[in-house]
């Protein structure tokens, strides 16, 4: 019997119809809602082939794979223009509001199959036996919020997807790292190609449509926790950019990559705050017991912000911007108050209420950030009797969140006031013909989190569908021959077989880098030049050309790493991955000259929002084989007239839908 020798894969080449790559909200969703679809097309003689393909498990992949405390969009009794307006001022002013729209008209049919599905959605006293569609009120912990005990939130939404899909159309464990174009069009994709996680073996699938939905992106900025807490981080750290990297070196136009999400959250164990605020009530302060955010109200019209504050009334960067503004000025750090907000809640409760009040408070951690729970434990700190420091975390780039970089794609096509550059095609296709998106993929579109991430994917399959039903005759080439894309992944694999041996020490060696050592590098990159906590998320055109010049060595690194063995194959490709989205990233930010989102990120020579020259949407497209970005403005149109309460920055006159 032959011995096993690492590094000569197995090649296992699929044809299908449509392929899902990712496990999280938006895929699950995608997966439910393609099999109706899918026996529509078998009723009229045409019957798809259809695969998900995830690099973990999806009983617990994606974002929410912790769990959740909450549901963030939950229309009810709002109207979804209102949701436009609120997207529209916590993303300074700019937003697709097309897609937007879009999520809000459809989202609640995801929530209610959710709670159908078993998810416990908490109700007002009074409405405990009644569901939501029977009428039943949630507990609100903002206008948009609903709570429920989500511990097991994606576990439950996953079952109803492996359900509707079948779980022999579903493979686990393999990561996709490559989009294949079509050889006799380069404009549209015809496959894609990943190895297993677990197995000596390469997968090369061909399609005529693929939903790109791996999520947004992690870890290319130095993490605030570091030694014994790195790894440690708001967002998932699987996330490693390969929604954006893939879809751009496909060709596909990116869109507002500049943006990133720097939440504010319980210092160390990046505990959400939003319960606190909105459900508890409590506030927020600086070290000497001030109201931070009414001190520094004023503050705003100096750059400019107040046009998108008017009374108060401001979006996620701006309160980071005040809260930055302490600490920047000395009068750190900041705490949230939840001795006072509990006191305050106990003041009209039975001793039980108070006790239930206190488990909700513990709750709201161990529904879905469990190492708030360990940190309040090993610290002594008991929410009740002490306050708990707030802190800005690094950097995320993501779409679904309070952030909206991503993907440049097509919207619905029956909504009036549509631009013809926001609508050319299948709705969430991208300029990739055949190339679709949701969640954190699809850009310029935030505050979807998890269930609008779920209602996308659905919308996503419905058009994707379409677009193959349109499209029956097409036969999917690949660009590359077979042989040359196994050995471009197992590339890393090779290097390290080839030079092993060079030096005692595995990991010190001059032909090669361990994925781990690229990445140190990428993110001190990135936290020093592009606006990281070291620079108090701030940066300048000369800080951004040394970003560039180092990237692109980087680049050059990239090709050099090495993998050891499966684990390390799958860290190199992450980074290759995150290479690519850090770079779009700060191209974005060098080519966009303001400060669009203070309190995200800041370019210190240009410190206001400038409405009158960078109101639009910056776009870029990549070319994979130069390494050359092309960044261009594309106009923003609004299709939501403004509420009269609306912040006068937001103040140019469109059709209502």
């Amino acid at each position: 019997m032959s011995e096993y020798v690492f590094g000569n894969p197995e090649v296992v080449e699929e044809e299908v119809d449509i392929l899902i790559i990712g496990g999280g909200m938006a895929a699950c969703g995608c997966a439910f809602e393609m099999m109706r679809w899918k026996d529509a097309a078998a009723k009229e003689g045409t019957d798809l082939k259809i695969k998900l393909v995830d690099k973990a498990a999806m009983d617990r992949s994606g974002a929410v794979a912790q769990g959740l405390s909450a549901i963030n969009t939950y229309m009810g009794e709002n109207d979804p223009a209102d949701y436009v307006r609120y997207v529209r001022g916590d993303l300074m002013g700019l937003t697709r509001e097309d897609l937007v729209y879009d999520v809000g008209r459809h989202v609640d049919d995801s929530v209610h199959n959710f709670e159908k599905w078993g998810l416990p959605v908490w109700k007002a006293p009074g409405d405990e036996g009644k569901t939501l569609p029977e009428g039943g009120k949630p507990v609100r912990s903002g206008r948009w919020q609903i709570m429920i005990n989500g511990e097991s939130y994606k576990w439950i939404v996953a079952e109803a997807a492996k359900k509707s899909l079948g779980t022999e159309n579903i493979q686990e464990r393999v990561f996709i790292v490559r989009l294949l174009n079509d050889k006799n069009d380069p404009t549209r994709i015809a496959g894609a190609a990943g190895f297993s996680v677990r197995e000596d073996k390469v997968y090369i699938y061909k399609f005529k449509a693929t939903l790109l939905v791996c999520g947004g992106c992690v870890n290319i900025f130095r993490p605030r926790s570091v030694g014994e807490g790195t790894g440690r981080a708001w967002f998932p750290v699987w996330n490693s950019g390969s929604t954006y990297s893939m879809a751009a070196e496909a060709g596909a136009e990116l869109t507002l990559m500049e943006n990133r999400f720097v939440p504010a959250r319980f210092k160390d164990g990046y505990g959400p705050v939003g319960a606190w605020f909105l459900l508890f009530k409590a506030k927020a302060m600086n070290a000497f017991g001030e109201d931070y955010q009414e001190k520094n109200y004023e503050d705003l019209a100096v750059y400019g912000y107040d046009k998108y504050a008017e009374g108060f009334k401001m979006g996620t960067c701006l309160r980071n911007h005040l809260m930055m503004k302490e600490m920047r000025e000395g009068r750190g750090p900041i705490f949230m108050d939840t001795p006072t907000a509990m006191a305050n809640l106990a003041k009209n409760m039975t001793p039980k209420e108070i006790k239930h009040l206190e488990a909700e408070a513990w709750e709201d951690f161990l529904d879905m950030t469990i190492s708030q729970c360990g940190v309040w434990a090993c610290e002594n700190i008991e929410p009740d009797k002490q306050m708990s420091e707030l802190m800005p975390t690094e950097p995320y780039l993501l779409g679904s969140h309070a952030g909206c970089a991503g993907l440049w794609v097509s919207g619905p096509d029956d909504l009036p006031g549509m631009p013809d550059h926001y609508h050319w095609g299948y709705n969430r296709m991208t300029t990739v013909k055949g190339l679709f998106t949701a969640g954190d993929g699809a850009g310029a579109s935030g505050h979807k989190f998890s269930s609008g991430s779920h209602a996308e994917g659905r919308i996503a399959a419905k058009a994707m569908v379409k677009y193959v039903l349109d499209n029956k005759d097409y036969k999917p080439e690949l660009d590359r021959d077979v042989n040359d894309i196994v050995e471009e992944i197992y590339a890393p694999v090779r290097t390290y077989m080839e030079h092993k041996d060079y030096t005692t020490a595995i990991d010190i060696n001059p032909n090669y880098i361990t994925p781990k050592m690229f990445q140190f590098r990428l993110q001190k990159v990135m936290d020093e030049y592009v606006a990281g906590v070291s620079t108090m998320y701030q940066t300048n055109k000369a800080m951004l050309e040394v970003a560039e010049r180092k990237l692109e060595m980087l680049r050059e690194d990239s090709f050099k790493m090495r993998a050891k063995d499966l684990h390390e194959l799958l860290r190199a490709w992450e980074n290759y991955h995150r290479l690519i989205a850090a770079f779009a990233h700060m191209k974005h930010i060098q080519f966009r000259e303001e400060s669009r989102y203070p309190g995200y990120y800041y370019r210190a020579d240009y410190l206001r929002v400038d409405d009158d020259n960078w109101k639009c949407f910056v776009n870029s497209t990549y070319d994979r084989h130069t390494g050359e970005w092309q960044c261009k403005k594309v106009q923003y149109t609004q299709l939501i007239k403004p509420a009269d309460d609306e912040p006068a920055g937001i103040s140019n006159l469109g059709p209502t839908v």
